[in-house]
């Protein structure tokens, strides 16, 4: 058993109370004079630039002070720093920036497999964090990174910014979905395109920018391959889950909210089909620990394609696979389909004036009462006021863990039954072994 688990009502509780200002140090309350003046601005930093790194760093730069930056890819950290003229202090090892009392908040836009570690080490020294998706690397790391939100009581925003962005259209299904207008048994499928295949690679000496050991963090120590990191990264379960996690918890984060199921997740996982380029049982062994990593093929080894069936307590089901990129949400009043280019179906295009409002009204209110819109905004916000964002780590590993479950439900080629309440799959020794992953020491997740 991991733990019980964590709900955002628990956060308020109990969390919250360490945010309050007698809990917080005079130097953090004075950061927060720009609540009263305009010329004040919060000091933030960012970790790991490359990609969409760079993207939320950005979007934190327009919102505060950027100080710092770092990535053990240096060319990365030195190209992001450029437009801040002198402002923005490169480093390659995010502890530096950490150690710095005068950042407030850091954006982390790493590889998935240092999400964790970075995020609890940035809240045990009193940054407020942003962090990119999908937020853990193993159902296990879920567990720690809600402990450590409801232990320091920072604002923890994740990046699943359909929550905020996209004119709202994901809100107002979600709104649609859980106003009973569809039905009351309902059914999602949170489609989302296939994974990358390729291999084998080539090995060669990492470039003299780049802190290889330091990238790998706490994963298998292996020779460098060019293939492993940038965008490329999502495609080894070294570091990633695959598009099963990395697209799959965007809309499938979306259908647990919509269908009711933000606060346990699925409870049930049944494998309908997959094609993994390694072989499923390959990639069992080696999970397991029964075969060396260094001696699987140097080749992208997540599933490339895959369908699985989750079950939620209420009885209500969500479909994961890789198909075209959409969500469908239906019940046996109507459907409606939404991505990030249109929402449609009769239930919307139907809508009154008065129902039109009445929508907005929904979404605001989903919105914990703030405008949506920007995602960094919302964290900013939630800065501010010390709430809890729209985007929290106890509804977010919710939805991580059901993509988690997706993979794991795929390697075993069987049904998983989940306990949320005990945090484990019952009785099953396998399932429970693939929650988790072995650490190297050096590099090991400490709450």
């Amino acid at each position: 058993m991991l733990a019980p688990r964590h709900s955002r009502r628990d956060f308020l509780r109990v969390g919250s109370a360490a945010g309050t200002a007698a809990a917080l140090p005079d130097l953090w309350l004075s950061r927060f004079a720009w609540a009263e003046s305009p010329n004040e601005r919060l000091n933030v930093a960012a970790i790991g630039v490359g990609g969409r790194g760079t993207g939320i760093g950005r979007k934190a730069a327009s919102l505060g002070n950027m100080v710092a930056c770092a990535d053990v890819h240096r060319k990365n950290a030195e190209d992001f720093a450029k437009p801040y003229e002198g402002r923005c202090e490169v480093f390659t090892d995010y502890r530096k920036v950490l150690d710095r009392q005068d950042v407030d908040a850091v954006t982390i836009g790493t590889p998935d497999h240092w999400h964790v570690k970075i995020a609890i080490e940035a809240m045990k020294a009193g940054k407020d964090v942003y962090c990119e998706k999908p937020l853990t690397l193993t159902i296990a790391e879920s567990k720690l990174i809600c402990e450590a939100v409801q232990k320091t009581g920072k604002v923890f925003q994740v990046g699943t910014q359909q929550r905020s962005e996209f004119d709202s259209m994901f809100l107002k299904a979600v709104a649609m979905a859980r106003s009973g207008r569809l039905g009351k048994k309902l059914r999602a499928i949170s489609s989302v395109g296939q994974a990358t295949a390729g291999g084998p690679f080539p090995i060669s000496d990492p470039p003299e920018f780049l802190d290889w050991d330091f990238w790998l963090g706490q994963a298998p120590k292996v020779p460098f391959c060019e293939n492993r990191i940038g965008w490329n990264f999502r495609w080894w379960f070294e570091y990633s889950g695959g598009q099963v996690t990395d697209w799959g918890v965007h809309h499938t984060d979306i259908a647990l909210w919509a269908l009711g199921g933000e606060e346990t997740g699925p409870i049930q996982v049944t494998p309908v089909n997959f094609e993994f380029p390694l072989g499923r049982e390959l990639m069992l062994e080696t999970l397991l620990g029964k075969r060396p990593w260094q001696e699987l093929p140097v080749s992208y080894n997540v599933a490339k394609s895959f369908d699985c069936d989750m079950l939620l307590p209420n009885g209500n089901e969500i479909k994961l696979l890789s198909g075209k990129n959409e969500l469908i949400i239906e019940g046996e009043l109507g459907k409606i389909r939404v991505n990030r280019g249109s929402l449609t179906g009769a239930p919307i295009e139907d809508l009154s004036e008065a129902d039109k409002k009445w929508l907005d009204d929904e979404v605001r209110k989903l919105y914990r009462g703030k405008e949506p819109g920007s995602h960094m905004r919302n964290f900013f916000e939630c800065i501010k006021d010390r709430s809890l964002p729209v985007s929290d780590v106890f509804t977010h590993t919710k939805s991580v863990n059901a993509c988690h479950m997706a993979n794991i439900s795929m390697l075993l080629n069987r049904t998983i039954k989940w306990d949320p309440d005990k945090y484990e799959f019952p009785g099953d020794e396998d399932a429970n072994a693939l929650t988790q992953r072995p650490q190297r020491e050096a590099y090991r997740i400490v709450l």
